[in-house]
């Protein structure tokens, strides 16, 4: 079976993106030193996100490709069909991540956004969590966790200082939810 995880960044205040979806903020910050992120994608085969935040990526990166060499699962309810390395898709989360990690291959890395972490979250789907603390309060934009019907407790596994940045690195427990 494959792991689906999530590695992202989000404020220290948890959002993930400013009111315009924007991630300046993110590339704003000192990254230099020690990176989990090369031996992390080694272990991907498969980029899963949202519409809005594969828009996002895409225009930060220009014309540099997306990830180049893993399939590209792209969730949205306006757009169809597929591109270079990958497809849009629209249905249920769950089942289309449930179907994907019973599959054969690598790691089904979830980029975001907010709606569709907590989705899987809520679905018991998300095994390991990286996630970087930047130096910087938005006060308001996008939370990658909103509000939603997806408490459990999971285990630390360690912590990497990234520049300016802070890794924290967690794996999933048993369901935790209230009854």
């Amino acid at each position: 079976m494959r792991k689906v995880v999530f590695y992202g960044a989000m404020s220290i205040d948890g959002y993930l993106a400013d009111e315009q979806d924007s991630l300046q903020w993110l590339f704003d910050t000192n990254l230099a030193g020690v990176s989990t992120y090369e031996a992390f994608i080694e272990q991907v085969d498969t980029v899963v996100m949202g519409k809005t935040t594969y828009d996002e990526v895409k225009k930060i990166l220009g014309e540099e490709p997306l990830y180049p060499g893993k399939q590209k699962i792209v969730f949205t309810h306006q757009t169809k069909g597929s591109f270079p390395e990958g497809r849009y898709v629209a249905g249920d989360v769950s089942t289309i991540i449930k179907d994907l990690k019973v599959g054969t291959g690598k790691w089904i890395w979830i980029v975001g956004g907010g709606g569709l972490v907590t989705s899987l979250m809520a679905s018991e789907l998300i095994d390991d969590y990286w996630i970087q603390l930047a130096p910087v309060f938005l006060g308001s934009g996008k939370r990658l966790f909103p509000e939603g019907d997806y408490e459990q407790r999971v285990t630390f596994i360690e912590a990497t200082q990234m520049g300016e940045m802070v890794e924290l690195h967690y794996q999933k427990k048993q369901m935790t939810k209230k009854k």
